[in-house]
């Protein structure tokens, strides 16, 4: 049986386990997948735990993806834009580094919400962990244009040069405007409106005023759950369709189980039958 876990603090809330759980018996797959509360002080000290105890890997999340990559021997190229990881891979004595949670974000969009990037105009609020992941893999799915906002406008100016450079994205830059602004007056209107800021999360209120929202746009909110109720009712209001972040926790499982197996779960199913069992 191989062994993989979840890091965290807190963990307790985590669907990983179930997800992973159905992935390995909807793909005939032999493993063991459990949540392990980490100290905040303790990363490296798990890390070395499960290693030495034959774990194959884990997944990392709040607040962990940061020191994830820090303490990986290799790291993926989105890995590498994020600065982050939130998957690991265990062999022989080496933690290779990955980020599956931005093609998680396009997998749902464009697989299960059914709308396809290329050529839309998408505005990705928030300039942190979240955002870092997503930007790369939505810049490959060729929007026409990609506007990263965020309070402190030099935080964006960053993470745009960051992906500006990398020669890994010269070619989806060709056909995508990518450029930073600050929340604080804002302009333009948007096909698909991302939140990957932390105010879901917060409890506080969206960011942006409902104008950003072209008639019927998509506005998606990485969280799920109650945390993402007030986003979602700001979106209907507004007249555009509300989607959560129960998806992309879904497809960024389903990237790092095909990741440590070499086989590609049936995301799709697993996401349906998540959405009812939290109905």
């Amino acid at each position: 049986m191989d062994h993989y876990f979840v890091l965290g603090n807190p963990i307790g809330h985590s669907k990983s386990p179930l997800i992973h759980a159905r992935f390995a018996e909807l793909t005939g797959q032999q493993l063991d997948y459990q949540p392990w509360l980490t100290p905040l002080d303790g990363f490296a000290a798990t890390l070395a735990q499960l290693q030495a105890q034959g774990a194959r890997g884990c997944n990392v999340t709040v607040p962990f993806k940061f020191a994830a990559f820090q303490a990986a021997h290799t790291q993926s190229d989105r890995a590498q834009l994020a600065q982050a990881a939130n998957t690991l891979v265990f062999e022989q004595g080496r933690i290779h580094a990955d980020n599956t949670d931005g093609v998680g974000l396009v997998n749902d969009i464009q697989n299960n919400a059914g709308l396809l990037l290329a050529g839309r105009d998408v505005l990705l609020i928030g300039a942190g962990g979240a955002a870092a992941g997503a930007l790369a893999p939505l810049l490959l799915a060729g929007p026409r244009r990609l506007v990263l906002a965020n309070r402190t406008r030099a935080k964006a100016d960053a993470l745009v040069a960051q992906h500006q450079g990398h020669a890994s994205l010269q070619q989806a830059l060709q056909s995508t405007e990518l450029q930073a602004q600050e929340l604080r007056g804002l302009t333009g209107d948007f096909d698909v409106v991302i939140n990957a800021s932390a105010s879901s999360l917060g409890g506080g209120a969206v960011p942006v005023a409902g104008a950003v929202l072209k008639p019927g746009a998509l506005a998606y909110d990485m969280m799920y759950g109650p945390a993402a109720a007030g986003f979602m009712a700001w979106a209907a209001e507004n007249g555009a369709i509300a989607r959560d972040g129960l998806g992309m926790l879904v497809e960024q499982a389903a990237e790092a189980f095909a990741l440590w197996r070499g086989v590609r779960p049936p995301s799709e199913r697993v996401l349906q039958e998540m959405r009812a069992l939290l109905a």
